[in-house]
């Protein structure tokens, strides 16, 4: 059995490469998740895609997601058991057509950045996988508000909400790229100096995005994502972080990270230029 990982972008049909589509077509089977009713709109948007590139649309097949423990107190232990629980779920949709010897998924952004479908898929034993690239939302984000994700010669880290609120900024960067957030972390940082570039939904219709400083762009964000989740049951948002810092401030960590290319700081993936 050969699995294709195919990264779809943030929900717009527009960001599918044509290496994507010819990859959809390629498959015997496509698996949709079902997240629940709260998050109908997801299985939507794969299943609109599904009927704008795919030639037979009947190959589709739904499964049903299931949930995290939160009675495990181990945030690994209770991710390792879902994701066991998933390719489980994989396994049983795939087994109902055993005419299938190609399996495709359709992937949020690019399976390579905070994404465990790849985890997932090493899970089924005998199995090929294999990888489509997509658009991620840093580069979506980005291209909404019109910035450079890196100041001249500089890195930037991309991370998540947990480690931002657990171990705070960083040291040795000035731009942040934060990314599944649910509580908001960027309000327990020290505004001064910090502009922030939110964007919820970004590339699909319902897209919605601010910026500023954090002192005043901060509060605005969060009262729009809460209205936001409330309208349509579910988000996904990304922002930026980018302070100013006097040079002598910097340290030398930092331009040792660019001339080593650097590509591990503090659970997240720090990128030069």
């Amino acid at each position: 059995m050969h699995i294709l990982l195919v990264g779809i972008g943030t929900g717009n049909p527009e960001h599918l490469t044509l290496q994507a589509i010819r990859a959809l077509n390629r498959a015997d089977l496509v698996l949709i998740p079902r997240k629940g009713p709260d998050k109908a709109d997801l299985a939507c948007l794969r299943r609109a895609i599904c009927a704008e590139v795919l030639d037979d649309p009947a190959r589709i097949v739904e499964f049903d997601m299931p949930v995290r423990d939160p009675a495990n107190p181990s945030y690994l232990a209770r991710v390792n058991d879902w994701h066991d629980e998933i390719a489980a779920r994989w396994e049983a949709a795939i087994a109902a057509h055993p005419g299938a010897q190609v399996v495709a998924l359709l992937v949020w952004g690019d399976p390579s950045l905070y994404d465990s479908t790849l985890r997932i898929a090493a899970r089924l034993v005998g199995a090929t996988v294999e990888v489509i690239p997509g658009l991620m939302s840093p580069q979506v984000l980005a291209a909404a508000h019109g910035i450079p994700l890196n100041d001249l010669a500089a890195p930037f880290l991309v991370t998540t909400g947990r480690r931002l609120r657990d171990g705070g900024w960083p040291d040795g960067v000035d731009t942040l790229v934060v990314t599944l957030d649910g509580e908001c972390s960027f309000t327990g940082l020290d505004p001064e100096g910090v502009t922030i570039w939110w964007g919820a939904y970004v590339g699909m219709e319902q897209q919605i995005t601010d910026h500023g400083p954090l002192a005043e762009a901060g509060p605005r964000i969060v009262t729009r994502r809460a209205e936001a989740r409330a309208a349509h049951g579910w988000i996904m948002d990304i922002y930026v972080l980018r302070r100013t810092a006097p040079p002598s401030l910097r340290g030398a960590a930092g331009d040792e990270a660019i001339h080593a290319g650097q590509v591990d700081c503090h659970g997240g993936c720090a990128a030069s230029q």
